[in-house]
């Protein structure tokens, strides 16, 4: 026997995009396991599955919309029922995912399993937990029972909740749980320092600032949602270094927009980005240990020879960083038509993922906007990526007098395990040579 699993009541949305479908064909999923996760303008939600059995087809994928009533997939139902004495044609309204701040936690209660002492960790020692206490095992079990906030919660940390032996009602799992997973997991801090990778770091603690005033919560774009926890490993595991230097793009400049004038009459623009990847590539291949990644074992590097430059796009929803493929072989004109291309797709949220893989190196272009320095964030796995900001005149001593120069601040933020000082300076110093004089970037 099938039964059609079709969206329930999901308040006032209507053409909600379908942003991950969590299952597939084959599978089989216990009544409330989640299937699809949807995300409007105001919220992120899971929708859970309304009976348990075998998934025959789905009829959904990522970027479709759908709404009340529409058909997420085919499930054949197991021997034995199918775990939905409601009947499928009861509706069950899904709340929009909570922030985990404000996560419900269930009454002690109410939790008949729960042991004593099942406290949330706090991040001090006095309340760590033991190594016996709910600590990650893996259940054997591809499904488990948790609240779309508990999830989200999970997600968060990078906490794999099929890992986790609920302590909730019916083994649910708990936001507790998770908490006390990502404890157990830390590796013991040695010497009051703390662990490696960021762990064992005390959280900042939870204030109520509605005591002080008004205040309002700002549901956080999807895309700062992925992107936040990949930022904060890599700032906690790679030691970051930034090297400044400034370079003299008066002339080149100069020719950017003369370049930019003929451009505009054929729909697409030449900008100092444009000149400056086309500088990197050549810096990169002069110094290969920019363009290169840690091996897993943490003894090698691996050299890589091809050049993907990755730039970060300022859209609506948040940053994204599409990457040019093959810059090695393009011109300025093609870079500068790609830039456009990828640049208009991520702001109109129409980038591919393909677009979004396997850079070599990031530039981060603040220029536009201002500032004289700041500190990128390396894009792990790569070691390096460049920051720029606004272009200034500036009077510079030439032996005898003071010259006006167009002069361009670069911050340069590099992974000191693969990169030392040294070299970080000599490459920026190849960088500011290159753009120094345009017909130096043609050889």
């Amino acid at each position: 026997m099938t039964t059609e699993v079709k969206v329930p009541d999901i308040g006032d949305f209507d053409d909600v995009p379908v942003v991950a479908v969590l299952v597939s064909a084959g599978d089989k999923i216990e009544k409330e396991d989640p299937l699809i996760e949807l995300e409007s303008d105001k919220a992120t939600m899971e929708v859970p599955s309304s009976h348990a059995g075998t998934v025959k087809e789905v009829k959904l994928k990522e970027g479709d919309s759908c709404a009340e009533g529409t058909v997420i997939l085919i499930l054949e139902d197991d021997a034995g029922g199918s775990g939905d004495d409601g009947g499928s044609d009861e509706k069950e309204e899904i709340e929009p995912e909570a922030k985990s701040d404000d996560a419900p936690k269930e009454k002690a209660q109410e939790d008949d399993a729960e042991p004593t002492g099942n406290a949330a960790y706090s991040g001090s020692s006095s309340q760590a937990p033991s190594s016996n206490t709910n600590a990650v095992v893996d259940t054997g079990s591809s499904s488990f029972h948790a609240s779309p906030s508990v999830r989200a919660f999970a997600r968060r940390v990078d906490v794999d909740l099929r890992q986790i032996n609920g302590s909730g009602r019916k083994g649910r799992i708990l936001r507790e749980d998770v908490e006390k997973a990502l404890a157990s997991s830390a590796p013991a801090q040695s010497g009051g320092q703390a662990a490696q990778g960021g762990m064992g770091i005390p959280p900042i603690p939870a204030v109520d600032f509605s005591k002080f005033g008004p205040v309002e919560e700002v549901e956080m774009t999807r895309i700062q949602k992925l992107s936040g926890p990949a930022l904060h490993r890599s700032w906690l595991n790679i030691p970051h270094v930034t090297h400044n230097e400034s370079a003299d793009i008066t002339e080149l400049d100069k020719y950017r927009k003369e370049l930019d004038t003929a451009a505009k009459e054929e729909g697409y623009r030449v900008t100092l980005l444009s000149f400056v990847i086309k500088a990197s590539v050549s810096a990169l291949r002069k110094h290969w240990q920019f363009n290169s990644s840690l091996h897993s074992d943490g003894d090698k590097l691996i050299k890589k020879d091809f050049y993907n430059i990755g730039f970060a796009a300022d859209t609506p929803n948040g940053l994204m960083v599409p990457v040019i493929k093959d810059a090695d072989r393009k011109g300025i004109e093609q870079i500068s038509r790609d830039l456009m291309e990828l640049s208009s797709a991520a702001r109109d949220g129409k980038l591919k993922g393909d677009d979004m893989k396997g850079a070599t190196f990031t530039i981060s272009s603040l220029g536009g906007i201002g500032g004289t320095s700041f500190t990128p964030i390396v894009n792990a796995p790569e070691v390096a990526i460049l920051g720029l900001t606004r272009s200034a005149m500036t009077p510079v001593w030439n032996g005898s007098e003071f010259e006006p120069k167009n002069m361009l601040p670069m911050s340069l933020s590099y992974d000191h395990r693969a990169v030392d000082g040294a070299l970080a300076a000599k490459f920026a110093a190849h960088l500011k040579y290159l753009l120094g004089d345009v017909r130096r970037l043609m050889l």
